[in-house]
């Protein structure tokens, strides 16, 4: 597993992580066992970040984090998220609910220091805001949270937290079906020395090459209900890629993939990513022991060449850059 400083938390994580949204909830159900089986696979392949957030099945994704930490010792950073538990209005993004949130956070995760913090993708009035940012380095002088960064939704979010000089990452979604953080995003975040945490890296699984028009999903999965974006961003949903010229996008992936006679479509997606200059670290999620080891895999692998990034742009530019690239 290749490793890479986490920005300015100083901290040496492995370049490919482990997601844990669907650990909580919105991808169907995962019992506590086959968690807390996903958690210790991907730890011993070599995983050492784990992402989760307070809202993640209403804290239940901390909450098995905290379980397996207790049981497994030291050795994980662990990032979670908070600003989802009330109204993502600027007014609520204040030193009391912070103190709030955090409390319940290091509870959920049996920690009296939480590793990183990240506003989860709080408005834009919140990214710009000097009162948040003293907030927050109140929290860090307090002992509470050792670091902090954002999760964002659009790169002029991203430009604007990195400018910030106590912002130690940004989350923020990447992948070969969502290129434009490559322009400006990574070159700055490298010059700045913040570290950017790749989400969505398969673009909700589109990546996998395994979908096609007849896949269904269940009822509480959000690759079912937020399609048209009437929950959340729907970026955060297949990237925010039409399902259909996803399928098209995904198939081209797959043949490019498979001419690399090796990896899995999905491990050459993951591996593309963390190759790329300026990201720390890439935060597939696995629902099973085999797709983590899988996924932990693509952060050994060797460099995938000029060929194969030829190719992701020229599927990027296209068939997706028109609909995807002024968006976000």
């Amino acid at each position: 597993m290749q490793t890479h400083v986490l920005g300015k938390t100083n901290r040496t994580v492995s370049a490919v992580g482990l997601g844990t949204w669907q650990l909580g909830a919105d991808w169907g159900d995962v019992s506590e066992s086959d968690a807390l089986a996903v958690l210790a696979a991907s730890a011993e392949a070599g995983v050492t970040f784990f992402d989760t957030a307070d809202v993640y099945g209403d804290g239940r994704s901390e909450q098995i984090i905290g379980k397996f930490l207790r049981d497994h010792g030291t050795g994980i950073t662990v990032a979670t998220k908070m600003g989802r538990r009330l109204e993502q209005l600027p007014e609520n993004y204040v030193l009391e609910n912070f103190r709030a949130w955090t409390e319940r956070s290091r509870r959920n995760l049996g920690v009296e220091t939480l590793d990183l913090v990240q506003l989860h993708c709080p408005p834009t009035a919140v990214v710009t805001s000097d009162e948040v940012y003293d907030a927050l380095d109140a929290l860090v002088a307090e002992g509470v949270i050792a670091n902090y960064g954002l999760s964002v939704e659009t790169c002029e979010q991203a430009l604007a937290a990195i400018a910030r000089p106590n912002v130690a990452t940004i989350q923020i979604i990447i992948n070969a079906f969502r290129l434009k953080p490559l322009d400006a995003v990574l070159p700055a975040a490298l010059e700045a020395g913040v570290g950017i945490i790749a989400r969505v890296p398969l673009a909700s699984g589109l990546l996998t090459g395994k979908y096609t028009p007849a896949t269904t999903f269940p009822e509480n999965d959000h690759r079912n209900y937020n399609r048209d974006g009437s929950h959340f961003d729907v970026g955060e949903t297949f990237s925010g890629v039409d399902y259909a010229v996803g399928l098209q996008a995904a198939e081209r992936f797959a043949q490019l993939a498979k001419d690399l006679d090796g990896p899995t479509t999905a491990q050459a997606a993951l591996a593309w990513l963390a190759q790329c200059d300026g990201i720390s670290t890439v935060i597939p999620g696995a629902r099973s022991t085999a797709q983590a080891k899988a996924n932990a895999a693509a952060g050994a692998m060797g460099d995938l060449g000029t060929d194969f990034n030829q190719g992701v742009r020229d599927i990027y530019d296209e068939l997706l850059r028109a609909d995807i690239h002024p968006r976000w």
